[in-house]
């Protein structure tokens, strides 16, 4: 029976955050464990390993997974070297694999190493050998290198954003394996370079014109010819010399098909790049906003998004609230280690005097004194509300201070759910102002019901104003950066040799 491998290491960062990432901060599982996990959540190695089942003609074989606990800074040499390690430690040990499955994420980037995918793919091949093919998956938000289109036999990149297609996007993925296995595929890919960076709401797949761009890549999938389209957009926070927008098309042995299929959507995102901008309020008018709204205002502070790779300590928007007196009831999320230490020694009921903000990135946020009461303690362990993915904010404390509470926890854990603020005895419909630490919010955790949504231009490591943020090593000219002169599509062919 064929042996399929199965390998996990998924990070995304923010260059522009200066606390450095460490193993410690990655879930790291092997063997059955890895597997077991990835049965139960929602994610692209459990869509892959059910396509797979699904045929009874494959043996899947659990190698090794290392992802992030949520988005960081960026990772530290030496951390990257033992995952590295682990990673390909687990490929050696493999018998006889006919075949290979990896779900990486595409922007996770090491002090030295600015593509550490291309590094495991490139590696991974002086392992496994040419003739093994090998998919990829990879995040919307992924940095598409030469490397990692070298040593891959074709890549599936996830469709929606906010995402919510993990788990058929490994499903997707290893179909195509199982088709190329089977004879039935020759993947041909057409990529081309597209010189803009993009955020804003126009990025929603259900309701922005990002979405039309998609459903051409998607039209292409189902074509008899197409096997797997996309854009990839790139992260604007991790600066490497790679960063850009990419369109990519996989086509069954048909090049022309792929490198028109490459160009259209190449040149459909050209023509949005205006619009692919945020729209964006200062922190004062965002405040004021909230005050005049009937019902709750979600202040979202894309700027100190975790799960984009922010510290998660900005506390702008508290600062205003506090300065401006603002009346109603508030909710808000910050990182802050020794706030969480001085709630623990107070213990629940306490009364502390602290300082909250600035605790992980000072050069941005100032610390801001409050007197608080001491609600909640606990571990920080919950699940995540929108896929059940487990996360760990360490140590957290719940801080009252009069009609303003603080979910303070000693790490960074994604924010754009309802799942920290729940499983701390909150529900954010019952606050005038919610502050929620992400570039959007999902439904139905906020859009169905809250009254205003307000995109706020405050400070942080992943701002969506990105001319703020002081990109040194992505390529030059790139949009909104630069106004690069007229965009001619260039499309480079990839295809490995036993295909053409």
């Amino acid at each position: 029976m064929p042996r399929i491998l199965v390998a996990e290491c998924k990070q995304e960062v923010s260059s522009f955050n200066p606390v450095r990432s460490g193993y410690d901060d990655f879930v790291v599982r092997r063997g059955t464990e890895f597997f077991d996990y990835h049965r139960a959540a929602r994610a692209e190695v459990g869509g892959a390993l059910e396509a797979l089942a699904e045929q009874r003609r494959y043996e899947t074989v659990p190698t090794y997974s290392a992802k992030a606990i949520t988005s960081g800074g960026t990772l530290a040499d030496a951390s990257f070297a033992r995952i590295a390690d682990e990673f390909l430690s687990s490929l050696h040990e493999a018998n006889s694999p006919s075949g290979a499955y990896f779900a990486l994420h595409g922007a996770m980037a090491a002090e030295s190493e600015g593509d550490p995918e291309g590094f495991l793919l490139e590696e991974s091949r002086r392992i496994l050998g040419e003739e093994i093919p090998i998919l990829v998956s990879l995040d919307l938000h992924a940095v598409l290198t030469d490397r990692m289109l070298r040593h891959s036999d074709a890549i599936v990149a996830f469709h929606t954003y906010p995402h919510v297609d993990f788990y058929e996007t490994g499903a997707r993925a290893a179909r195509i394996l199982m088709r190329i296995l089977g004879g039935e595929a020759r993947p041909v890919t057409a990529r081309v370079k597209i010189p803009m960076l993009v955020r804003g709401d126009e990025l929603i797949t259900d309701s922005g014109s990002f979405g039309q761009v998609i459903g051409e890549a998607k039209a292409f999938e189902r074509d008899s010819r197409g096997l797997s389209a996309g854009v990839t957009i790139g992260n604007p926070f991790t600066d490497v010399p790679a960063l850009r927008s990419n369109s990519l098309a996989v086509a069954n042995g048909d090049l022309e098909c792929a490198v028109r299929c490459a160009t259209r959507l190449a040149g459909q995102m050209w023509e949005r790049r205006e619009g692919m901008q945020a729209s964006l309020t200062a922190v004062a008018e965002a405040v004021g906003l909230a005050g005049r709204t009937r019902g709750t205002a979600v202040l979202m502070d894309a700027a100190d998004a975790t799960s984009s790779g922010a510290s998660g300590d900005g506390n702008a928007i508290l600062r205003e609230v506090w300065k401006s007196g603002f009346e109603g009831s508030v909710l808000a999320p910050i990182v802050d280690p020794p706030a969480v230490s001085s709630a623990f020694v107070a213990g629940i009921g306490g009364s502390i005097r602290t300082r909250v903000g600035g605790a992980l990135d000072p050069a941005r946020f100032r610390p801001l004194e409050i007197e608080a009461r001491v609600k909640m303690l606990s571990d920080g362990s919950f699940r995540s509300e929108t896929f059940g993915s487990e996360w760990h904010a360490g140590p957290t404390a719940v801080l009252e201070s009069g009609r303003r509470v603080l979910v303070v926890t000693s790490r960074p854990v994604s924010l754009y759910d309802r799942a920290l603020f729940l499983a701390h005895g909150h529900d954010p419909k019952r606050f005038d102002l919610v502050v929620v630490k992400s570039p959007h919010c999902e439904s139905p955790m906020y859009r169905d019901w809250c009254g205003r949504l307000i995109n706020v231009d405050g400070p942080g490591a992943t701002s969506a104003n990105v001319r703020t943020l002081g990109h040194r090593k992505c390529a030059r000219p790139v949009f909104p950066l630069d106004s690069p002169p007229e965009f001619v599509p260039e499309v480079t062919v990839y295809q490995r040799d036993r295909y053409a």
